[in-house]
């Protein structure tokens, strides 16, 4: 049961969800259509470039504001983002940054504590977080031509859909746009949901947030999330060398041809600090309510009687 909303709010709108629920069924049609090579690596050249503008653009930068770049790479970037049909930039980043202040508390937009199916894809199907917050994104809700994909956000998927169909017929549709689709929302949808209950802990956060390395090759990097949950503002999420992150890696390339610029990392000794060997870890310590204790008894104080006179 959800800790803040009630069940009407948490209900699954159906008719809303169907183009959702059409993503998942149309690859079915593979076993008709059959699929050539040629369409298998088109799901997964659109699987992993979508991956990456999910969480180097809608993520890392128009999130977290983690580097920057120029006004007009920012639309093309949000419009490679927008492809994945998973809302707009401007919705999508409002949402992530609410979680992030509400993280595993109530209030909290996608947190495993209301239930993991609900920190995977109910958040997405009902109409409890429909609207974007404007108050949360006013930096780049200044750009009306964000404003306007954020509004028509289905345009990108369905311009790609009809460029798959177009360029190599009914198996390229299905296997290289529906299918690398239907995949790319569940990638994303772990870090809600098992990046919050599966992996390890190197820092001590407020949050329940976990390291995984299957998450990080599913996502591109975003599996190191107690990483990121510990240190928020970094463009990179794996902090060390061993801990892929092809994401910030991408990044790089891009800023070294200067696309992209300003790109950050945790200083060393913010690294060295709040580990979770060396404290409680206060994110995972189950709550218990303070102990009530009495007020100290203090006696009355002793009056003398008068002296008689």
């Amino acid at each position: 049961m959800h800790r803040t909303l009630t069940a009407r709010d948490t209900r699954i709108d159906w008719l809303k969800s169907i183009p959702f629920v059409l993503i998942h069924l149309l690859p079915i049609g593979l076993f008709w259509t059959g699929a050539r090579p040629i369409d298998w690596a088109v799901c997964f050249g659109l699987y992993v470039a979508r991956m990456f503008f999910i969480t180097g653009v809608y993520h890392r930068y128009f999130s977290h504001r983690s580097y920057k770049m120029g006004r007009v790479m920012q639309f093309l970037m949000a419009w490679g983002g927008a492809s994945s049909a998973q809302k707009g930039p401007l919705w999508w980043a409002a949402h992530h940054r609410i979680h992030h202040k509400m993280s595993d508390l109530e209030g909290d937009v996608h947190s495993p504590k209301d239930g993991l199916v609900w920190s995977h894809v109910g958040w997405i199907i009902s109409n409890a977080h429909d609207d974007t917050h404007w108050d949360k994104i006013k930096d780049f809700a200044k750009y009306p031509e964000l404003v306007w994909l954020n509004k028509y956000h289905l345009v990108p998927p369905i311009v790609l859909g009809f460029v798959t169909y177009f360029v190599g017929g009914s198996s390229m549709l299905l296997c290289g746009f529906f299918l690398s689709t239907a995949l790319l929302y569940h990638g994303t949808f772990c870090i809600n949901s098992l990046a919050h209950i599966w992996g390890k802990r190197r820092f001590v956060t407020t949050d329940t947030s976990r390291n995984s390395l299957l998450c990080a090759l599913i996502t591109l990097g975003e599996g190191w999330h107690n990483n990121h949950h510990y240190y928020q503002s970094s463009t990179n999420m794996g902090f060390y060398w061993w801990e892929i992150d092809i994401t910030y890696y991408i990044l790089k390339v891009l800023s070294w041809v200067g696309l992209v610029s300003g790109l950050r990392k945790p200083p060393a000794h913010v690294l060295e600090k709040n580990l979770v060997v060396d404290n409680e870890d206060v994110g995972m310590a189950p709550s218990i309510p303070a102990p009530s204790i009495p007020a100290p008894s203090i006696p009355a104080p002793s009056i003398p009687a008068p002296a008689a006179e």
